[in-house]
């Protein structure tokens, strides 16, 4: 006789998982905004051929870039704060996918400077809003989780640019390339909208469980202009945590805009080779993040804090990212040279995890704000280093070996910041 099989029903008290559709829209964000950002770096050689620029000028343009999205930091975030993540990101992504393919149409070295400051200053927001939405979207045991899984996908994103612009760029030229990415932004807005709600208790799908399981989380969903700006400027460890992203920022924005550069005159790679040697660096960075997370988990029951935990792991990446930069420097064999590199930026993600954490845990539900002011500061370093990187080849005649040891030192200065941080005691309470 035929029986049929009938579902167990879900335990009343079972939280569904409506929550995690946060991350996935995330990683998506995450994987077009690193597309978006990087696509440049890759293209760089031709662009500057076709405009007739030097390394200078470059460096003037990659600049421009990262000072917008530095500046814009914190704006975006408060706006976050007080509006909530929906609208917001819907409209700096509009905003940025639009000058994303605006790069495609530029003539000279003046239109390519204000396309990327615009274009910088709309990605400005994206991470801030992100850990809002997280803030708000999930309990806090998720949250490092979410951020490693988050900057995984941002990384391999940005990793495995490189050959996709060769491939689109060899089919359509680098200019209907850019137009390409931009409409990636686009289609993302609109999904995101159509699903996204500032307060999780106003989607009907999530269970009797899972509102439960939110209740608190989603208290940071109200929207709010009072922000204690006095209160972070006051705080030291307001200023050490932008200060240790300062440090992080400066030697990994290397791997997004010069790399593609090095790879071809340090190391004098043709350019298919270029492609898949620089997928290493952002490939290896990714998997940082979630190694970073598991480690931690290893370290906590034996070091005994949370706060020790992170300090810990800020110590090891911050100290394998100048280490390995400056090994790569007496590496001759380009692959060799380039999984150094790898090794760099691996150790330098093994602090993204807890950097993250520590602005969700001191901001509270002044998160989007507080984060805006730490990657804001992380932006101005990154700002700071392609430039800086352009000077230093032009007054050495492409001596690469200085621009590295440099970052090696700026990312020792990490350490201390760290070691002086308290990364978990929120802000509301520091007082008390």
């Amino acid at each position: 006789m035929a029986t049929s099989k009938v579902p167990y029903p879900r335990p009343l008290g079972t939280p569904s998982r409506v929550r995690y559709w946060v991350i996935v829209f995330a990683v998506a964000l995450a994987v077009v905004t690193y597309i978006d950002r990087v696509s440049i770096s890759f293209a760089a050689p031709a662009i500057s051929r076709d405009l007739g620029l030097d390394s200078v000028q470059m460096g003037w343009v990659l600049w421009a870039f990262a000072w917008a999205y530095a500046i814009f930091e914190i704006p975006g975030g408060y706006l976050g704060d007080r509006m909530g993540p929906r609208g917001v990101l819907m409209r700096i992504v509009l905003w940025w996918s639009f000058f994303t393919a605006a790069t495609g149409w530029v003539w000279n070295f003046s239109s390519l400077m204000v396309t990327r400051f615009l274009f910088g200053a709309g990605e400005a927001g994206c991470f801030p809003n992100l850990t809002k939405a997280f803030t708000t979207w999930l309990p806090g045991r998720e949250r490092v989780r979410a951020q490693s899984i988050m900057w995984l996908a941002a990384r391999w994103g940005g990793a495995f640019t490189p050959p996709l612009v060769k491939m689109v760029m060899d089919y359509m030229g680098w200019r209907h390339a850019f137009e390409v990415f931009g409409a990636m932004g686009i289609v993302w807005a609109v999904l995101f909208y159509r699903w996204y709600r500032n307060d999780p208790m106003e989607n009907p799908k999530l269970n009797a469980g899972e509102r439960e399981l939110l209740r608190q989380s989603a208290a940071n969903a109200e929207g709010h202009g009072d922000v204690p700006w006095a209160k972070f400027v006051r705080s030291p460890r307001v200023w050490l945590l932008c200060a240790q992203y300062f440090c992080l920022s400066y030697g990994w924005y290397f791997y997004i805009t010069w790399l593609p550069t090095y790879l071809k005159e340090g190391r004098n790679l043709n350019l298919s080779d270029m492609a898949w040697f620089g997928i290493v660096p952002l490939l290896f960075g990714g998997l940082g993040n979630p190694a970073s997370v598991f480690v931690a988990s290893r370290l906590l029951p034996k070091l005994g804090s949370v706060r020790q935990t992170r300090r810990t792991m800020a110590y090891i990446g911050f100290t394998g990212a100048s280490g390995f930069l400056v090994l790569s420097t007496f590496l001759s064999d380009p692959l060799i040279a380039v999984f150094a590199i790898g090794m760099a930026s691996f150790c330098n993600d093994l602090v993204m995890p807890g950097a993250w954490a520590s602005a969700m845990d001191i901001g509270g539900k002044h998160a989007g704000s507080l984060s805006g002011a730490m990657n804001m500061a992380g932006n101005i370093g990154g700002s700071l280093a392609p430039l800086a990187i352009g000077y230093i080849l032009r007054w050495t005649h492409h001596n690469w070996n200085l621009t590295f040891y440099v970052s090696a030192a700026v990312y020792l200065m990490g350490i201390v910041c760290w070691r002086f941080l308290d990364p978990v005691t929120p802000l509301e309470v520091e007082e008390a």
